[in-house]
């Protein structure tokens, strides 16, 4: 086949396997090299120590596998429509509500990789889902699948942004897509005003170490006291500036992933039990989702620190 039959039956067996965007780019070096090193020389990477010792790799991203030609980045939607929160309960950002991402993907990409090589007559394929040093934001983008918003997050216009990246690398040379060039944020700023620990000094520039994301999932440490109130009641993660965006309200569309759906919030702990789980029990309700990646210790944390804020706001 020819590299641009091979795009288009990747793009075509990608919607079929049921993602929702499909695109091709390749492995040239980053153009966001430079301002992913001041952003490191700033320190906004916190206690993520990894993004540094992988920044060699996300500004080139060839040198994940030498041997790739082309990428093909796919989107899937994980959006559900918000519901209120339980009595008792924190409040979890939407990509953490049903089955572990990282499972539902890297299989869906097994697949679509079998199909581009079967259809090629050989050829090898690897896949990355979110725990790999590649660039993904930067590579959908440049494979057509949308613009980096005001607030860092990759938006596909007719999606939007409550999407995740995924990246199949392979050896053959497909033909790529025209980047997204357009910025069609113009002058809104929603996302960068709603954020309650200000964690954009400037508009496509996030401060990890004041993201409520950050502080519930990566950082090992303390939540500083100063945040804490800012917290509010997220357990895992936040979506604050995804909701607040125009392009999501008009385009966000629920998944038709049954395992991104929620499960029960009745089958979850309270925040006091988080506060008292051991790690047998902690692993038991949540080795198989993304809350794992918080921690035992780190969800504790959490819940206290939701607990605090739920007290002071009734005797307020």
């Amino acid at each position: 086949m020819t590299p641009l039959e091979l795009t288009a039956l990747a793009r075509h067996a990608a919607l079929e396997l049921g993602f929702d965007a499909c695109g091709v780019t390749d492995l040239r070096p980053s153009e966001a090299g430079p301002a992913l090193d001041d952003w490191l020389r700033l320190g906004y990477h916190g206690e993520m120590g990894y993004l540094a010792r992988q920044a060699p790799i996300r500004r080139e991203p060839q040198r994940a596998w030498p041997d790739a030609r082309s990428a093909v980045v796919v989107l899937h939607n994980y959006f559900q429509p918000p519901t209120s929160l339980p009595s008792g309960r924190g409040r979890i950002a939407q990509y953490a509500l049903g089955d572990d991402y990282h499972v539902v993907m890297k299989e869906k990409l097994a697949r679509l990789g079998s199909l581009i090589v079967e259809a090629a007559g050989g050829g090898r394929c690897r896949s990355y889902v979110d725990a790999g040093p590649l660039p993904e934001r930067e590579l959908a983008r440049r494979a057509g699948l949308g613009w980096i918003a005001k607030n860092t997050m990759l938006i596909h216009p007719g999606i939007g942004s409550f999407t995740f990246i995924g990246v199949l690398l392979t050896d053959l040379v497909l033909a790529k897509d025209e980047p997204f060039e357009a910025d069609r944020c113009g002058t809104c700023r929603r996302c960068l005003d709603a954020c309650p620990t200000g964690a954009f000094p400037v508009a496509r520039v996030l401060d990890a170490t004041r993201c409520i994301s950050y502080l519930t999932i990566e950082a090992r440490s303390e939540i500083p006291d100063a945040l804490r109130p800012e917290v509010g009641d997220n357990l895992f993660g936040c979506d604050i500036c995804q909701d607040i965006c125009p392009w999501n309200a008009s385009f966000a569309a629920e998944t038709r992933e049954p395992r991104y759906r929620t499960h029960s919030e009745d089958e979850r702990p309270t925040l006091e039990e988080i506060v008292e789980l051991d790690e047998r029990t902690f692993d038991a309700l949540f080795g198989d989702t993304a809350l794992e990646r918080a921690g035992r210790a780190g969800l504790a944390r959490n819940a206290r620190v939701v607990l605090e804020n739920s007290r002071a706001g009734a005797g307020a």
